[in-house]
Parts: C-alpha cells; structure tokens; sequence
C-alpha cells in the first residue's frame, strides 16, 4: 500500500528562509528526512507506490450552497465545476444539525453523528465554570478515518480540514484549518510547519478586518485562495497517497459577508464577487486536471458542509429567554460571549445557533430543574417558540427535541432542544444583547438544506456522515467508529 511505502522512502526538504543549507536527518512519520542546497530548476523527487484500492479524491468546498452552485454554472460564470454539477453524480443532501462548519466536518472525518463525537457547535459551556470554550479537536470523541484507514497501511494526505487542530500524531499528512489560528500545532508531521511558512500559508482570511472593508476581504480572499494552491502543488506531485483531502473555506468567508452579491444581479459588489468566483473555479479546474491525469483506478467525491442563504434577521434567543423570565444574569456580561454571567434561577438558555439547554440540577453546578420539570419546560418552549415571529413572518422552522435526534455515547452533551430556523432567521444565543433582532455585519447564513454533493461512483449518502461512511466502505473499513 501507498502508506507503507512512503514510510520507507526518503523525503527531501529544502532549508528554511534565512537558515545556512546543511544536510540532516529526521524522523517525518517514519521516513529519513534529508535536508539539501536549494538547486535550480532541480525537479521535486517523485515517487508512485503500487496501489491494492483505488485512490480516492475528496474536495471540500466550504458553505457552497447547490442551488447557487447550479445557477452560476447555468449562467456560465464557473465553467470547471459546471462539468460537475451537470453530472449524474451530483444531488443535494443535508447536513447535520446544527448546521455549523466543525458539526459537519467532524462528522464527516469521524463517519460518526454528532451524538458520537460529541461536537454540536463553535463553542461548548463548561458545565462547573460556565466558561464558554471554542471547539477544537481535543473535544471530538473517536478516531478519524485518517487513523483507521493507516492501521490499515494506507496513507491520507489532508490540507485544510476544519476542526482538526491542535493535530495528533497520526501515520498522516495533516494540515489542519478553522479555528486554528497559527501554523503551531495545526501541522503533521511538525516539519510541514516551516515548509508551509516558506510559502507565506496563512490558515484562514482576516474577517474581522473584512467585515467592515469589503475590498479588504476580496483581496484577503484573493490571498487565502492562492495559499490553498501553493499547498496543494506541493502535498499532491509525489502521488504516495491513498486519499487525498483538499477543503476550500473562501466561499464561507464570502458567503457570510456578501452573499447577496452572488445572487443579486444589480448588487454593488457583484463583479468583484463573481471575479473571485472566477479565480475559486480556476483552482477548482486546476484540482480537476490533476484528478483527471491521476492514473487509475480512482474515484472523486466533492462535498459542502452546508448550505447558505441571505440573512433577514439575527434572531437573538437569550433575549427571548430572559423576557419569560426564564434566563437570568448574575451580572452584566462583560461581553456577548460571558455566558458565566448566568445566575442561579435561571431555567433555560441559549447558544449559538439555536441549542437551548435546560438548565437542570444533574448537569449544571447551578441549575435546579428536575427530570420531571425539565420535560414540562421544554414541551412549553418548543410550544412558545415554534409561534415566534418577525413583521409576520414566522421565525421557526421546526424545534426538535436533542434525546430524539443525537444518538450514541455523546448524545448526553448534546442541547435539549434544537431549532430549525425558517430561510433567513439566524439563531443566536449571544449574552448581553438587548434586542432580540438585528444585523451585526453579517449578511449571509448557514442552512441545513441544500447542500452540494458529488460521487463519481453516484453514491446515496445523505449527510456528511453518510458521505465520511463511505469514504471508509470504499477502503474496505466498518464504519462503526472506536475509542473515546
């Protein structure tokens, strides 16, 4: 198998920036590492291992909506995935609940349901501190398919896969992507760090500078985009690997910021818009030409995570709560992100995007609701909250109950009550907003439907589990996942 023989090939690493060239030895996932001059025109070593499955080819194309997909392509503005969304193989599937970048993506390299791997949103309240923590890899439960496909000898190559830094150890290639912030940590083996630093890699566009400078974010865009290339041209040319993982973030960043531009004609800034369109799909076709001179046999997968939509109204939950009086703050949050500023009393709360918690005495140092309380509380919110509406129009699509739709043995971290907004409504659970609806500078948002899917082998997963499921039925591996 591919990964067994890079494991004993040699490696060649140019010498950092600045450093003096001299040769050396490491150890990089088992292999001699051997560091040299800088030469030339001198080619990069290439090395083909004899493959016993076929190569399997998966592209991530973050927040890329099918029904948007399917209409530039119509109008002929991206002409490289044109030759894949008009295919056979290419439907829209839905994604998990809620409809967040790290849910989805952990359930697609764990092949397991949130309730398994234990990751339902971009934060997670401790239970004792009430610290509201980012969500990281050290909070998903499991292993990936990256480690279980090399238990078998195989061998991943994975660049810019969300949620799945600090890294760990593994018989992989990682390079992990948001919400990682630096280099440091996000990297497999450690040597890619400087390799990747040579090359000006960035992990993810300034949208914070972005968000209130338009041309700022293009241009970040622009930058990020050629990063994601200059990473590719260097992990994909030795072909000593058995899945290769490319994921594309940019069109998230976009769509949350200027999604009316790609679907509004007459919008302001939507030449600039469709023009990074156009450099994104010019990458698209440049990972297509390399799958297509790839040599058999192989297979291709291209997933989104989630689908988008423009946004109408933040819809702010908390507010909502502590205007039944069933929220309660100890204090003024010292900032939207305090949720320690909950106090005791207080029966229910929210995060983002629409998890509401219940706030019972057996999970929660300051709760006091019992089972039998709790069960009547959330049959009155999901009652109270599925009438919620704005100018007449009705906010909530649909309130699920957690024990009904998270399953295995995370389930129980899961939110009491999941809501499903209608197009347009983005939940929120924010701490010290005082008015439940608003816009804070984002113009676009997440949904859970229509969502962009292709197999070249024309598959029937559904969801992003489904699809990390058969990623491992392709390898022959059971899909049931193991250790906690």
């Amino acid at each position: 198998m591919a990964g067994l023989s890079v494991l004993h090939s040699k490696v060649f690493i140019r010498p950092r920036k600045g450093q003096k060239a001299y040769s050396a030895s490491y150890q990089l996932i088992g292999c001699q590492v051997t560091t040299f001059p800088p030469l030339a025109n001198r080619p990069a070593p290439c090395y083909t291992a004899p493959m016993h499955d076929p190569r399997l080819v998966f592209l991530g194309l973050d927040g890329l909506p099918w029904s948007l997909a399917q209409n530039l392509c119509a109008q002929g503005l991206l002409p490289n995935l044109a030759t894949i969304a008009g295919s056979c193989g290419c439907r829209a599937i839905s994604a998990e609940l809620p409809e967040l970048s790290p849910v989805n993506w952990t359930s697609l390299f764990t092949a397991s349901s949130p309730g398994e791997h234990g990751v339902f949103g971009f934060t997670r309240l401790d239970p004792r501190t009430y610290e509201l923590q980012f969500t990281d890899f050290t909070h998903v439960h499991g292993a990936t398919i990256f480690e279980r496909l090399a238990d078998k000898g195989l061998f991943c190559k994975v660049l810019n896969m969300p949620n799945l830094a600090p890294v760990r150890p593994m018989r992989a290639m990682l390079v992990a992507g948001f919400p990682a912030q630096t280099l440091r940590g996000s990297v497999h083996p450690a040597a890619m760090e400087g390799i990747l630093a040579d090359h000006d890699y960035t992990i993810e566009a300034d949208t914070v500078r972005g968000a209130s400078d338009t041309a700022f974010l293009l241009g970040d865009l622009h930058r990020s985009l050629a990063c994601r290339e200059r990473a590719l041209d260097l992990l994909w040319p030795d072909l000593a690997w058995d899945l290769f993982f490319f994921v594309l973030t940019e069109t998230d960043r976009l769509g949350h910021f200027l999604f009316p531009a790609l679907v509004e004609p007459y919008h302001p800034w939507r030449s600039e818009a469709l023009r990074f369109m156009a450099a994104w799909d010019g990458l698209i076709g440049k990972f297509l030409s390399r799958y297509h001179d790839l040599p058999g046999p192989k297979r291709l997968m291209i997933m989104a995570d989630h689908g988008f939509t423009t946004l109408t109204q933040e819809v702010d939950l908390n507010v909502w709560l502590r205007e039944a009086g069933l929220l309660h703050l100890s204090r003024q949050p010292a900032s939207e992100w305090d949720a320690g500023a909950i106090g005791p009393g207080t029966r229910a709360f929210a995060l983002d995007p629409g998890r509401i918690y219940l706030h019972t005495r057996e999970r929660f140092a300051r709760g006091d609701l019992g089972p039998a309380e709790a069960d009547r509380l959330g049959t009155e919110l999901a009652r109270a909250l599925s009438g919620l509406t704005w100018q007449g129009r009705t906010v909530i699509r649909h309130v699920l109950l957690g024990r009904d739709l998270y399953h295995g043995a995370q389930s129980h971290l899961a939110p009491d009550l999941i809501l499903v907004p209608q197009p347009g409504f983005d939940l929120k659970g924010k701490f010290g907003r005082t008015g439940m609806f608003g816009h804070f500078g984002r113009q676009g948002m997440h949904t859970a439907d229509d969502v962009f899917f292709y197999d070249s082998m024309g598959t029937s997963a559904r969801t992003p589990t489904e699809v990390g499921q058969t990623i491992l039925d392709h390898f022959d591996t059971p899909a049931s996942t193991f250790g906690t």
